[in-house]
């Protein structure tokens, strides 16, 4: 069991996106399945490392408990054991949307190693955690993403530069087309259809959609790629549609900074950060009578159920104006 130990999680971490250090001395019989099951995530699922990543830090936090617990074979792990584990991430303050996130990961994780034979039953089956509660995402009113947009195109025309106007362009396309941040910083040149007026974007799992884009992103984005991306372009940007200061493909945590400062430049908005947008974009389009299921297919989201959350969030805003408007409310 020696040697394969710390390679197996070794191997595992590093596909996952995690450095050598972060790895757990696990035996074969733990490390070797955990190994396994992220290699499958990675070519049949086409998960992003950022997922992998996750996956691979919830399910180690359940394989070092089991070990430290005497059982060091998969095939050894119950029920009993898999409570246990969620009881100590309970004790220890974890949120109930972690809880969620931590339980279905385990779920998944053993309901893969039945199917692939390397266990006989699922001991997750019965496996129950808390619900989380369902918050309302915070988001922009319409009035303060026009003012957040207005802001950026005025910072951008006084500084005269590239970078202001590819912080214009990606702000605009992520208002107009609610796409994610790696969606936003995996876009190619060769995925705007200017004809028809959309992007062409690879969600979650490597899913393909097109998802329209407005005039006011359109346009953004010709003049950042007219004026402002052959001047910073370099052999290292590829087909990259929004490049670094280096040329090298934008980073998604440069994105999170150019958001987050664009926000406070916006008197009263909440510093949400680039998911905010998605999220005042999918609020603005039910608010203006867009339909759920279109809504849907702009998100890429794989369930009905999660997009209805945000008729949750115009049903609040409709609720507040007629308590606020209406004489007899």
């Amino acid at each position: 069991m020696g040697a394969r130990v710390e390679e197996a999680a070794a191997a595992a971490g590093t596909r996952a996106g995690v450095g050598a250090d972060d790895r757990a001395p696990l035996p074969d019989a733990l490390a070797g399945p955990l190994e396994d099951y992220l290699r499958d995530l990675r070519l049949r699922r086409g998960l992003s490392p950022h997922t992998l990543r996750a996956y691979r830090t919830d399910l180690l936090g359940l394989l070092v408990h089991l070990h430290e617990h005497g059982v060091d074979d998969l095939a050894d792990a119950d029920l009993r054991d898999l409570r246990g584990w969620l009881a100590a991430e309970q004790a220890a303050g974890r949120a109930r949307t972690t809880m969620q996130r931590r339980s279905a990961a385990v779920h998944g994780f053993f309901r893969w190693a039945e199917q692939t034979h390397r266990l006989p039953t699922d001991p997750s089956a019965a496996l129950r955690s808390p619900r989380p509660h369902r918050r309302l995402p915070e988001t922009l009113s319409q009035a303060e993403a026009q003012q957040l947009l207005e802001d950026a195109i005025a910072i951008a025309r006084e500084d005269g530069g590239p970078v202001g106007l590819r912080d214009v362009a990606l702000l605009e396309v992520l208002y107009a087309t609610g796409v994610r941040v790696a969606e936003l910083c995996g876009l190619d040149l060769g995925d705007l259809d200017r004809d028809r007026r959309v992007l062409r974007v690879f969600g979650k799992g490597a899913k393909e959609r097109s998802v329209p884009l407005g005039v006011p992103a359109l346009d953004a984005l010709e003049s950042w790629l007219a004026r402002g991306r052959p001047a910073l372009a370099t052999a290292a940007s590829g087909a990259a549609t929004f490049v670094g200061e280096r040329g090298g493909r934008l980073d998604p945590r440069v994105v999170r900074r150019i958001v987050h400062r664009a926000l406070r430049t916006v008197d009263g908005a909440p510093d949400l950060g680039p998911h905010g947008l998605r999220h005042a974009m999918a609020t603005h389009l039910l608010e203006g009578g867009a339909d759920l299921r279109s809504v849907q297919e702009m998100l890429g989201h794989a369930s009905l159920a999660t997009t209805q959350i945000y008729t949750h969030v115009t049903d609040e805003r409709l609720r507040s104006a007629y308590l606020q408007a209406h004489p007899r409310a």
